[in-house]
């Protein structure tokens, strides 16, 4: 049976994008295709990029009605400014970025991102990537892994849950590394209701598909690829990933806030955005009830400036 993947805050992404016929648009992480097919309904083009071949399989089918005004990159969305010229996306009149994973790629045990089902230790959303979580977790000294817990998943007992990996190695399957988890942190692991292996994974995941460069080059890329007055809108699902949004956004749209800027290749003398959202927009209520996934999910969006307007 295949898994539904439910679009987060989809009302919200459509309010922000303003989607109009015609326009250009750029899903740079298709998942689920839920907020590509929200833009295609109001009429707009869409160009849609994701790391994960079979992602783009599903969704293409899922969508074939909507014809030419859908074209898929099997690409990571770092790389958007790259492609997206050659179908004629440049410029864009919004970009949309879901930095979660897709129900599809929690649900299937062979992905190996979830320990609620038994797989292999791979956690690639690029199976071209030639290193797995398996090689991190199997070839890494107890210091090296402490430091990637620490770094990636925040995780306060990285010490220990190192030592008790290295203990047991070889570990191959997702069940095997969490239950060495659980018996290195025991108890202390479960504050507010987390599994004491979801920071690790999310380490590990993070490490393996070099998430957070992502992030950092495809913010860059989609602020190249906007048109003035376009907009960027970002759901990001954990502090790592939204604290990196939320300093480009301010970078951008404060010539006073001290933040270098080299790696966005922009001037640093005038304003290149415009923060639409001060404070992150978070699912309501209703929404988290519906889909209890969308709980941790931040929406951030920001406007391009003329050039101009950023002096």
């Amino acid at each position: 049976m295949e898994i539904e993947h439910v679009p987060v805050l989809l009302d919200e992404v459509v309010e922000a994008l303003n989607p109009q016929p015609e326009h250009l648009y750029i899903d740079g992480t298709l998942g689920g295709g839920g907020h590509t097919e929200a833009l295609l309904e109001r009429g707009a083009r869409v160009l849609a990029f994701d790391w994960d071949l079979s992602t783009i399989e599903f969704v293409r089918e899922k969508l074939h009605n909507y014809g030419t005004r859908v074209q898929y990159v099997h690409e990571n969305y770092a790389e958007m400014s790259k492609h997206a010229p050659a179908f004629g996306f440049e410029p864009v009149d919004g970009i949309v970025l879901d930095l979660g994973l897709s129900s599809r790629q929690l649900e299937n045990p062979q992905r190996g991102f979830s320990f609620q089902h038994d797989g292999p230790l791979d956690m690639r959303f690029d199976t071209r990537n030639p290193h797995t979580a398996a090689d991190l977790v199997n070839t890494l000294t107890a210091e090296a892994l402490a430091d990637l817990f620490w770094r990636y998943g925040e995780e306060k007992q990285s010490r220990p849950i190192a030592r008790a990996i290295v203990a047991s190695r070889p570990l191959r399957t997702t069940r095997e590394l969490a239950a060495v988890i659980a018996g290195a942190v025991g108890r202390r692991g479960h504050k507010r209701g987390l599994h004491p292996a979801t920071r690790v994974f999310q380490a590990l995941r993070i490490a393996v598909n070099r998430e957070l460069e992502a992030v950092e080059k495809g913010l860059a890329a989609a602020i190249e690829l906007l048109k003035p007055g376009g907009r960027l809108a970002v759901i990001s699902f954990h502090s790592l990933e939204d604290r990196l949004v939320k300093e480009t956004f301010r970078t951008l749209s404060d010539p006073y806030y001290n933040v270098p800027r080299e790696i966005l290749h922009v001037d640093t003398s005038r304003r290149v955005l415009e923060r639409i959202t001060r404070k992150p927009i978070t699912p309501s209520a209703a929404e988290i009830a519906r889909n209890p996934r969308s709980r941790s999910a931040k929406l951030r969006v920001a406007e391009k400036l003329n050039p101009a307007d950023g002096a």
